[in-house]
């Protein structure tokens, strides 16, 4: 090969092999070009999701035609992620980007050095609400936030700022799942029906969700739950229930004597029989607030992550584990 090189040296004049050159450089620069559309390694669409809920969506709408990371690994909270320089070169090297502005601001900084093209921020694609007040929540009280693109979508609850855990809501969810389908069709026109299809069956199955929580939830005998992470704002919200949050958006944080007296004047009144945590979480605070008050403790999982405490393997069966400890904690009329 060598010699080949040599021998076509000697035939074409300087000026012509320089063109040749910068005609290799070109392809090459091409081949680069067609590796961030999907032809990459084993010729999958590189898609980065910033936690699970993220992730789950790239694998379920990308299904083999993408290879999904992520970058906060299970059992790690994602609001305190850091992320390692190595991270930042995978974020940096990835086809598509999927991720929550204003849920983890390590990584909203990353996102914004990264270059990528294609990049998706889920609370641009559906309405951001405000469900926090004085510490705690109340869903009937929200207004509605814009959810425009480049918009400060805060987690801190306590100072009114918009939730972000729309996931909780099948329908939220759903629009987030139509955005996230068409971005991976515009990242790999090539494989664009299989994702429509993908994208369409996640909706009716997260349609159907919606439905079993619908009907689930209807004739409960109280509609309040009190929980340590006010998370479920959106999920209250859809089907007609009232968050109760002992200390705001920290599970692990300690709550004052006055929140505890008012809960507990909540629980006699509303008939609420459970105080529910999550499995990630340290279940203390829920545990004190259920000595003080006679209620018993349950799991209520904000699905920020799945590890081996979780209830179920994936997003569905969390779920539909969270609905089932709703029913049971609500009690029937």
């Amino acid at each position: 090969m060598k010699m080949d090189v040599m021998n076509v040296r000697r035939l074409i004049p300087a000026a012509a092999l320089g063109g040749a050159v910068a005609l290799g450089a070109t392809a090459l620069t091409a081949c680069s070009g067609a590796s961030a559309t999907g032809g990459r390694e084993d010729g999958k669409l590189q898609v980065m999701s910033s936690f699970y809920p993220m992730q789950f969506l790239a694998e379920q709408i990308g299904k083999d035609h993408v290879k999904v990371a992520t970058l906060t690994k299970p059992g790690v909270e994602p609001h305190d992620l850091e992320i390692t320089p190595r991270q930042t070169g995978q974020l940096g090297e990835s086809d598509v980007v999927l991720y929550l502005k204003g849920l983890q601001p390590a990584v909203d900084k990353a996102v914004a050095q990264s270059g990528v093209k294609h990049v998706v921020d889920a609370a641009a694609l559906t309405r951001l609400e405000v469900h926090a007040s004085s510490g705690h929540d109340h869903a009937h009280e929200g207004e509605e936030g814009t959810g425009e693109e480049g918009h400060d979508h805060g987690h801190d609850h306590a100072e009114a700022g918009e939730d972000p855990h729309v996931w909780l809501d099948p329908v939220k969810y759903a629009e987030i799942a139509k955005g996230v389908g068409a971005a991976l069709e515009k990242a790999d026109p090539g494989h664009a029906a299989d994702y429509r299809k993908n994208t369409d069956e996640l909706a009716g199955k997260l349609a159907a969700l919606d439905t079993e929580f619908k009907d689930g939830l209807q004739n409960t005998a109280s509609r309040t739950f009190i929980t340590t992470h006010s998370a479920f704002g959106y999920l209250a919200e859809r089907y007609g229930l009232d968050q109760e949050g002992i200390s705001g958006v920290d599970p692990e944080s300690e709550p004052s004597p006055a929140r505890m007296k008012e809960l507990q004047a909540v629980a006699r009144k509303d008939n609420v029989s459970t105080v529910f945590f999550e499995a990630l979480a340290s279940d203390k605070t829920a545990r004190t607030l259920a000595a003080d008050t006679g209620l018993k403790t349950d799991v209520l999982d904000p699905l920020e992550g799945i590890s081996d405490k979780s209830q179920g393997a994936d997003y569905f069966e969390v779920m539909r584990s969270n609905l089932k400890n709703l029913q049971k904690a609500l009690g029937s009329k």
